[in-house]
């Protein structure tokens, strides 16, 4: 069944923007350490850390929560599997969250997605609870 379901869009050009101004102090508030290790290293940097932007926005908003009742930007965070496949691990009070929001029984799993089209990063989350 699924449990929650968010969706954020991003302005590349607005995350470059802040990148330039605010540099390592958005860096590090944001993004966790492996997120900034990816970004770093891809020829679109303001671009992989928009998607991640907006994937962090869409699981805070599949949590039912937006980005508040004490969930951090670095309790979400977004990897690569291998194969290329994104997905989206939370810890701290979005772990927290997410147990509260599984039925008894069940196990959560976060599905995420993530596409660019220059100006725009879109991500869009969706959590389903899987019987056990």
């Amino acid at each position: 069944m699924i449990i929650g379901i968010g969706t954020d869009l991003a302005n590349i050009d607005r995350i470059a923007a802040t990148l330039d101004r605010f540099g390592d102090r958005f860096r590090n508030r944001v993004f966790t350490e492996t997120e900034q290790r990816k970004a770093e290293r891809r020829r679109d940097v303001a671009g992989t850390y928009a998607k991640r932007w907006a994937a962090k926005e869409a699981c805070s908003k599949a949590l039912g929560t937006g980005l508040r009742m004490g969930i951090a930007w670095k309790d979400m965070s977004v990897r690569n599997l291998h194969t290329g496949q994104p997905v989206m691990e939370v810890t701290g009070w979005a772990k927290k969250r997410l147990e509260d929001l599984t039925p008894p029984g069940h196990e959560a799993i976060i599905h995420v997605t993530l596409t660019d089209d220059h100006p725009w990063a879109q991500a869009t989350v969706l959590i389903e609870a899987r019987p056990k």
